[in-house]
């Protein structure tokens, strides 16, 4: 018998395959779910699958109310960041605190030499690499996890495709409605849209001015919460001839501006709270901006733990609040948060 894995079960096909694939491969496996977020009538069903697959690997399941913790470090930030009139990135927050920080903490207590999840992603140990699947890799959300933890964590997927896993799964008798079900939704606590959710708490719809670069009032827009970097429908612009895109966002006057695409161009980014696993100050790299796009070339000079970006070339929409990774080929070299476009 292998060492024990504490595997993070979401009742989902990802994370039970990685448990069967673990046991298969000689690891003393346990489960564990965790209750994050409080949406109505989701825990229901996503523990009674968690629990079926549990059942079927042949292991315990451990469950672990994390809601408290997840409210303070993941939700209320996420509220707070959009009201700030920035862009959160709460899944990047959610890794570090709670699916490899309160997880991590628990596999101590049952004496778990490593922790497992479903994430498509890979580790040798020292740092993070992009999954064979670059249409699921994950890297981009796990950069902020402390690096302490990377020789304990176990990524069965990360060598793997999303299809080959639903077949596999398919494939075995009792697993089959795992393959069928549908993917998850991008922020697991969001139902429908962002601004839906921020109603129950803030101030979301509430008519402003928009204004142009030069400080003059164009048109009225709905709310400054609706919009993000680079959003280009939801407001008037009087006289407008051609697109228009959300170039910032004041929360203090309640108005946003706007302007042609060539103003959203951007070819210098500082970063802050960064989390490097490479110890280099100053390299030339490739950074990501957002999850969705293609990494571009950069110069990067590391003073006072804030980066110091410079773009090879411009990057259209970016946000603060966001998360900016550096990657080394499909290496993850580290990366930080925009405080500054």
């Amino acid at each position: 018998m292998k060492n024990k894995v504490l595997v993070g079960m979401s009742g989902g096909v990802d994370s039970t395959v990685t448990a069967l694939l673990l046991k298969k491969d000689g690891y003393e496996v346990e489960g564990l779910y965790m209750k994050l977020h409080s949406k109505p009538g989701y825990h229901e069903v996503h523990l009674a699958r968690a629990q079926k697959a549990a059942d079927f690997v042949g292991m315990k399941l451990h469950v672990l109310d994390l809601q408290d913790i997840f409210n303070k470090e993941v939700f209320q930030p996420f509220i707070d960041t959009y009201a700030q009139g920035k862009t959160p990135n709460p899944c990047a927050l959610c890794n570090r605190n709670l699916k490899f920080g309160e997880m991590i903490k628990f596999a101590n207590t049952i004496g778990a030499d490593f922790l497992a999840t479903g994430h498509y992603i890979k580790t040798d140990g020292k740092y993070f690499y992009q999954a064979e699947d670059d249409t699921k890799d994950q890297s981009y959300f796990l950069f902020y996890v402390n690096k302490d933890i990377l020789p304990r964590l176990l990524f069965p997927l990360g060598n793997r495709h999303k299809n080959d896993i639903k077949e596999m799964a398919a494939s075995i008798e009792g697993l089959e409605s795992f393959a069928s079900q549908g993917e998850s939704s991008e922020i697991c606590f969001v139902e429908t849209t962002y601004t839906d959710l921020l109603k129950d708490y803030v101030d979301v719809d509430n008519v402003g001015e928009v204004l142009d670069s030069d400080g003059n009032v164009v048109g009225e827009h709905k709310g400054y919460m609706h919009y993000t970097i680079g959003k280009r429908k939801g407001f008037t612009v009087k006289g407008a001839h051609e697109p228009h895109y959300v170039l910032s966002m004041n929360p203090e006057t309640n108005q946003i501006v706007v302007g042609k695409k060539d103003e959203l161009a951007c070819g210098r980014v500082v970063l802050d709270n960064l989390n490097m696993f490479d110890e280099r100050k100053e390299f030339d790299t490739t950074v990501k901006l957002r999850y969705r796009t293609k990494a571009v070339s950069c110069h990067v000079e590391i003073k006072d733990n804030k980066a110091y970006v410079t773009l090879k070339e411009n990057v259209f929409g970016v946000a603060t609040g966001q998360a900016a990774v550096f990657y080394d080929d499909d290496k993850l070299i580290g990366g930080g948060w925009i405080s500054q476009v």
